[in-house]
């Protein structure tokens, strides 16, 4: 059977242009008034915050001519024409990113672990002490609120240098990040298995282990190893406070303007992070389950 189509009259077609036309001048009117108020708030934050567009052009050239720098031996030849001078300090920073590896790790753990005791009794959910869940939920927010450096440096100041005041930064960062993701994906779950399982005298402790964590432990490994990853990047920076790991060395070397020095590093802390990426993110997938080839 053959269908046509027949075309419309114009009187028919054309309130449907003018409707079309309006509508599109209408997303172009609001995509023009977006970007105005977006550009007038740019402005506005660079007024409030002193930034001068003269002195930023004028010095853009000094950080190029930094960078292009770092690939550059003190003896002018490229990095690349000698691999042993380039990473002449090997072992001493392959210890440093190892020590930079541990801190990420136990700060990790650390944190996790309190996070997932403290999710369950900020979860709305599961919890029926209102005033409970505010403490908690508010006690993660300070945690994930202070930036780790902020902690590194008060632990640094309490305990002295080393990879110490690290850890403990990163386990409390951790600690109020996870915790908030790990309480969400709790009040997500489908509460009819923990209400089953209370109904047959339950303590709550033995309803959350059995009804509870089932549903939610793929996802509360799998954001341990995504913050894993996101500690391992900040564990690289807490030597610029004097916390451990890479980060003490290559702020020396930035101090000294050892230019090669701070590249190799560089390319040292990058390989490791992509080497930690790409695992935990397979790991990942196929605890959620999508673990085809991709």
């Amino acid at each position: 059977m053959n269908s046509t189509s027949l075309p419309l009259s114009d009187d028919r077609l054309a309130p449907l242009v003018t409707a079309y036309a309006e509508a599109q001048a209408a997303k172009t009117r609001s995509h023009l008034l977006g970007f105005g108020a977006l550009l007038v708030c740019i402005l506005f934050s660079a007024y409030v915050a002193e930034v001068d567009g003269r002195k930023f052009v004028s010095n853009i050239s000094n950080f190029t001519t930094y960078l292009s720098r770092l690939f550059y031996l003190e003896n002018t030849q490229p990095v690349w024409s000698d691999f042993s001078e380039w990473f002449w300090g090997f072992g001493k920073w392959f210890t440093k990113i190892i020590e930079t590896l541990l801190i990420a790790y136990l700060g990790t753990i650390v944190g996790a672990v309190g996070a997932f005791v403290a999710c369950f009794l900020a979860a709305r959910n599961l919890v029926d002490s209102r005033m409970l869940v505010f403490v908690m939920r508010r006690l993660l927010e300070i945690c994930r609120t202070v930036p780790e450096l902020v902690f590194a440096l008060t632990f640094v100041v309490a305990f002295g240098l080393g990879p110490l005041p690290g850890i403990l930064a990163l386990a409390i960062h951790t600690f109020g990040a996870l915790g908030k993701q790990f309480a969400e994906v709790v009040e997500n779950i489908d509460l009819k298995p923990f209400e089953g399982v209370s109904s047959t005298g339950a303590t709550w402790t033995e309803a959350v282990r059995f009804a509870a964590l089932p549903q939610v432990l793929p996802n509360f490994v799998s954001y341990g190893l995504m913050r894993f990853e996101i500690n391992v990047r900040g564990a690289a920076i807490m030597g610029f406070v004097g916390a451990g790991g890479i980060g003490q060395d290559l702020l020396e070397a930035v101090r000294k303007f050892y230019y090669s020095d701070v590249s190799a590093m560089l390319v040292m802390i990058i390989a490791t992070v992509m080497v930690i990426d790409y695992t935990t993110e397979k790991i990942r997938h196929r605890l959620l389950g999508h673990g085809g080839a991709r």
